[in-house]
């Protein structure tokens, strides 16, 4: 059910808004983490080309982040203004566009998927790997487009409840059907399946993605919280929203690129320390996406809440809300640094057997863990400019934090100074303080307060 956010408690929106989210994206965690260690009992050459094609795919997921960060917006200021007739078009555009945007990206990858994936190893099962892996992803990229603008929908209209049950329901159908599609003989139930190896892995995320556009999207064409989209309305395009989709999302789309790039070209630096290095990078990663569930579901949480409050000229309360979010978001993912702090070895090796990517992971799980602390404030800053639609500040940090901090150091680290592995982890923690002193500056600045996009 949608939930009027511009009234209430603060702390109880805040929460009722967040801890949805974080259990959705907890549960579509849990099928990273059992994903990839299925994925690391056919080798961690596997292993390493997943995480290969992942760094290459997130390189086309600006497209996504384009519009998706304008929907945010507009979706939710127009819902505080009461405004749902233009709510539910502004939702229909953004399906719309969507769907065109990744079909550009797809054949993108399928044109050029190989030749990038070279880019970062030459190792035969790496590539074959993440072939396998990336070609299925990438056909049906629209579909994993569309179900993304389903969840923002529901979520920036108050109700944060449907997008978990989604997510959970999706992820628990993808851990099920991910070892059937597999292997020749299932673990654990002792039953033929299909034996596709690392393929079988895409197609188990093909499905149950499928499985969650469907149902989300039927649910938006029967209507949630007054508003309801239509098939013609996907077929009539609106000018005048069609240009903030583009653009107020653009300054965002190009800091996803820009923070891409910056993560491909340090998975280029990591792999001078071979295969290994990159099995241990493409687990951190998953490990990773783990801990900043809390922080996703405060950002999210806390953008909506913002737009709304926005939308109804409710400023001091838009403030209040992010400062909440701030720290209850350190509060949350102290829990996980402390995890890996003490049991750092016992962490990577869920995923790998292999010593030597155990040794390097748990090298790179200490180290970055802190970082994640630094990311949390930085994330809730940003919340705010998102649910205002004022996305060129979060342009601006990753420029700072990726390519003026992180990018210099690891090249001084690695190429002049032929330092250790380690070096490389501690860049994180550099990147993520500089961002968080620059959010900081705009946030007390207080420009985001004054934006309208609706």
């Amino acid at each position: 059910m949608a939930r009027d956010l511009t009234k209430g408690n603060l702390i109880s929106n805040l929460f009722y808004m967040s801890i949805p989210t974080m259990t959705g994206f907890a549960l579509q965690a849990l099928y990273d983490i059992v994903d990839m260690m299925w994925i690391g009992r056919i080798s961690a050459g596997a292993v390493a080309g997943v995480a290969v094609f992942s760094a290459v795919f997130w390189l086309v997921e600006v497209l996504n982040e384009i519009i998706g960060a304008s929907s945010i917006s507009l979706i939710s200021q127009n819902y505080g203004a009461k405004k749902y007739m233009r709510t539910a078009r502004v939702i229909e555009q953004t399906i719309t566009f969507k769907s065109l945007m990744a079909i550009i990206a797809s054949v993108f990858l399928l044109l050029f998927l190989k030749p990038l994936m070279m880019l970062f190893s030459s190792d035969s099962t790496v590539l074959s790997s993440g072939l396998d892996y990336g070609y299925w992803r990438t056909f049906f990229l629209p579909v994993f487009f569309s179900s993304y603008t389903n969840y923002t929908a529901l979520r920036n209209i108050g109700d944060s409840k449907t997008p978990m049950i989604i997510m959970g329901v999706s992820a628990l159908l993808n851990i099920f059907l991910d070892p059937i599609f597999m292997f020749g003989k299932v673990p654990l139930l002792n039953v033929p399946g299909f034996d596709m190896g690392v393929s079988g892995a895409a197609i188990a995320t093909v499905i149950s993605t499928c499985v969650a556009f469907i149902w989300g999207f039927l649910l938006l064409t029967k209507g949630v919280g007054n508003v309801k989209i239509s098939l013609k309305g996907l077929l009539r395009l609106d000018k005048q929203i069609d240009i903030k989709l583009l653009t107020i999302g653009l300054p965002s789309g190009i800091e996803m690129l820009m923070r891409n790039l910056s993560h491909t070209v340090l998975l280029k630096f990591i792999s001078r320390y071979g295969t290994s290095a990159l099995a241990a990078s493409g687990i951190v990663s998953r490990l990773f996406g783990l801990a900043f569930i809390p922080l996703v579901g405060f950002s999210m949480g806390t953008s909506a809440i913002v737009g709304q409050n926005i939308g109804a000229e409710n400023i001091k309360r838009a403030e209040k809300t992010v400062l909440f979010a701030i720290l209850f978001g350190i509060l949350f993912v102290s829990i996980f640094v402390a995890v890996s702090n003490v049991f750092p070895e016992r962490v990577v090796s869920l995923f790998v057997q292999e010593k030597d990517v155990i040794t390097v992971g748990a090298q790179a799980v200490v180290i970055v863990s802190w970082s994640v602390i630094i990311a949390s404030a930085t994330m809730s800053l940003m919340s705010a400019f998102f649910g205002a639609g004022y996305t060129f500040p979060a342009f601006v940090s990753s420029v700072i934090g990726r390519w003026f901090v992180q990018i210099p150091y690891v090249i001084i680290a690695v190429t002049f100074l032929k330092l250790p592995i380690d070096y490389i982890w501690y860049s994180f923690i550099f990147a993520e303080l500089a961002e968080a002193c620059y959010s900081l500056y705009v946030f007390r600045k207080g420009k985001w307060k004054t934006v309208r996009v609706s």
